[in-house]
């Protein structure tokens, strides 16, 4: 399929968007004040289950803890990296086990990280979508420049640069939520709509850099 999929909400991607999609539904409700006042607590199991998903990923790329030869898989925290550099390097193949996996990480890791900016109340879910939707174009390695892989990475720099200042700026705004969570029991639009747009982003970057599933460069934009 060359074409570009829609999201898990199925959700058409239009030739005027990016093809990696992403959003947040805003909860237009009460949020629960004890879970948002203690969430840097409440997320240390959830946590701990993305860190051994990461963790036991490297294991198995390297064929187990003791040998130190082999692909890395988990080379952007558990995301299926270099194989995938190298199957459209010399194949112009791009698994769909691989995509499916990096996909379906990507959508879990920000699901956690949705929790921890306090945008849903919601304890992550390890399968269901929830109010975080992530869409990736689907990909078989054909439609894709086989060489472009090679240097990704050195073109995204300039937005590395940027998400630095991004992430900082989006850690003192969701401070700043902590406390109005805490005196109203909701999250400004206005701050929601910023984390959101770095989250965005981010994952922008990572589709094209990491996870390949695009060759379209990604926007220095916050909007949808």
């Amino acid at each position: 399929m060359d074409g570009p999929s829609s999201d898990d909400d199925d959700k058409v991607v239009t030739m005027e968007s990016h093809p990696v999609t992403f959003s947040v539904d805003y909860p237009d409700r009460p949020l629960d004040r004890l879970s948002s006042a203690l969430r840097i607590l409440w997320i240390i199991p959830i946590g701990i289950i993305l860190a051994m998903l990461d963790q036991s990923t490297t294991h198995f790329s390297h064929g187990g803890p003791d040998n130190s030869t082999g692909a890395q898989f988990a080379a952007a925290g558990g995301t299926v990296v270099l194989p995938v550099v190298l199957m459209l390097l010399f194949r112009r193949k791009y698994p769909r086990w691989w995509f499916d996996w990096n996909l379906e990480l990507n959508r879990f890791s920000n699901r956690v990280f949705v929790y921890l900016s306090l945008m849903d109340d919601r304890y992550p879910s390890t399968d269901d979508h929830q109010s975080v939707h992530l869409g990736y174009p689907v990909v078989n390695g054909a439609e894709l420049n086989r060489w472009l892989p090679l240097v990704k990475w050195l073109l995204a720099i300039p937005h590395y640069i940027v998400l630095v200042f991004l992430g900082i700026a989006a850690f003192f705004v969701v401070v700043f939520v902590w406390f109005a969570i805490l005196f109203t029991g909701h999250y400004p639009r206005g701050a929601f709509g910023f984390v959101e747009g770095v989250l965005r982003w981010g994952n922008r970057v990572t589709g094209y850099a990491f996870t390949l599933v695009t060759d379209r460069y990604p926007p220095f934009s916050l909007a949808a």
